[in-house]
């Protein structure tokens, strides 16, 4: 039952990140994430302002897309459907260019957006993949980043090379992934 209440409220809050966010958003959530994270506090805001940026400009260019960028340690991974192939091209393109880039993953299909069920169901196995790290205590979550699209599980981080292999495990083995991609940076 508590694992059940713990996914629901994993999956509700991409819903509510804004208010969570400005809630939690001070000295709670932004110590502990620089404490526990193996970014530096400039590379965590860089990463959220990288975020912000490519969706900001894909938005403006290809309103009818569904991307989505996903930054870490300065890497962006880029997720989604992108209209063409010319479009999937500038996308990466657009990405590269937000400034403060290391390095592109572009994993965007062409084609016309999923639905909303595809997207929900998404968020869902990103919240399961989350909780049964926690549950798992191989390591510590905050050290990898989940995103989900269409199935298929992408892990990024700055992780041991076991970390790396028990997450793949555990996102592996998830019911109702269908692949896991390794975006991992590796630390000795």
């Amino acid at each position: 039952m508590r694992l059940l209440i713990t996914v629901i409220a994993l999956a509700c809050l991409p819903v509510f990140y804004g208010c969570v966010a400005a809630v939690v958003g001070g000295a709670a959530a932004g110590g502990y994430l620089v404490g526990e994270d193996r970014r530096s506090a400039n590379v965590l805001t860089d990463d959220q302002t990288i975020e912000f940026r490519v969706s900001n400009r894909v938005t403006e260019k290809y309103p009818g897309a569904h991307v989505s960028s996903t930054s870490y340690n300065r890497l962006v991974l880029l997720t989604g459907e992108a209209p063409t192939a010319e479009a999937k091209a500038d996308i990466e393109k657009i990405a590269r260019e937000a400034g403060n880039v290391r390095g592109t993953y572009n994993e965007l299909t062409v084609g016309a957006p999923k639905p909303l069920s595809s997207r929900t169901n998404d968020s869902y196995l990103t919240s399961l993949v989350k909780t049964r790290f926690l549950d798992a205590q191989r390591f510590n979550p905050v050290h990898i980043k989940v995103t989900t699209e269409d199935g298929t599980v992408y892990l990024m981080g700055i992780v041991k090379r076991a970390e790396a292999d028990s997450a793949t495990e555990v996102a592996r083995t998830t019911r109702g992934v269908k692949r896991v991609v390794r975006v991992f940076e590796y630390q000795d």
